[in-house]
């Protein structure tokens, strides 16, 4: 199986838009985390620390696990689909465990 290689400025313009857009998420999502992490520390709330690791894999985890298995695996897109809603499901729980789970 072999994949054409897309330069960027032969990438279609939806294309570029859907990779700028799950960079922002990845971003966004990231300095969220980082507010959470520094809650953390501050008041030693271990319910941020659930909330900031929740947040990385439901936003940062599922970009870099795009990009690495794409990039140095290029399996399927069910395979890397697969793991990016492992990720986000894990987030979500996480999440889930800072809000009702951890007292």
């Amino acid at each position: 199986m072999t994949q054409d290689v897309v330069r960027i400025d032969e990438a279609p313009l939806f294309e570029l838009l859907t990779v700028a857009s799950l960079f922002l998420v990845a971003l966004i999502g990231t300095i969220i985390a980082y507010q959470a992490y520094r809650g953390y520390r501050r008041n030693d709330a271990t319910s941020m620390l659930y909330l900031a690791v929740g947040l990385l894999l439901l936003t940062l985890c599922p970009f870099l696990i795009n990009v690495t298995i794409t990039t140095v695996v290029s399996p399927g897109q069910v395979v890397t689909v697969f793991f990016e809603n492992v990720s986000r499901l894990a987030g979500l729980l996480a999440i889930m465990y800072s809000l009702y789970g951890h007292h």
